[in-house]
């Protein structure tokens, strides 16, 4: 079942132990009912309503614990704000191209921000469905366009 039919597509979400653990772009999730349900759909259409500047939702994305730190770090990137793969690879002690196969593998993009992470010298890379239009899309959402300029 969708959750969100969003700007950036058709959302639904897969869940386990009362947590998101992926957000799926145009396909179902086995998220369709209950309360975890109720929230994701109201997050993300806050989110999309430009009123909902953080998720509250519980996540447990699998990952390495390398891709653990990376995906708080992403979460402590605030709303409206980017950083560079290069930034969070010096934050985080590893090599830009570890932090952009981190971003490629988040499994619960928008609400792990991994749109915000820009490559130096422009937008970098974007899995989630639609690429690069959706990143931009996002950012647009959050006032970061000017960062795009």
């Amino acid at each position: 079942m969708i959750l969100q039919d969003s700007p950036v597509g058709p959302l639904s979400a897969d869940a386990s132990d009362g947590a998101i653990t992926q957000l799926n772009w145009a396909r179902g999730g086995t998220l369709t009912e209950g309360p975890l349900f109720a929230q994701a759909q109201a997050e993300l259409s806050a989110y999309f309503a430009g009123a909902l500047q953080e998720f509250t939702l519980p996540l447990a994305p699998r990952g390495t614990a390398f891709q653990q730190q990376f995906y708080a770090a992403l979460c402590a990137i605030p709303y409206g704000e980017t950083r560079t793969y290069g930034d969070l690879a010096t934050e985080l002690g590893v090599s830009a191209q570890a932090i952009g196969q981190a971003c490629g593998a988040n499994p619960i993009a928008i609400f792990i921000p991994c749109h915000r992470v820009l490559a130096a010298n422009g937008l970098g890379g974007y899995s989630g469905a639609g690429g690069i239009e959706a990143k931009v899309a996002l950012l647009k959402l959050e006032g970061a366009a000017g960062l795009l300029l």
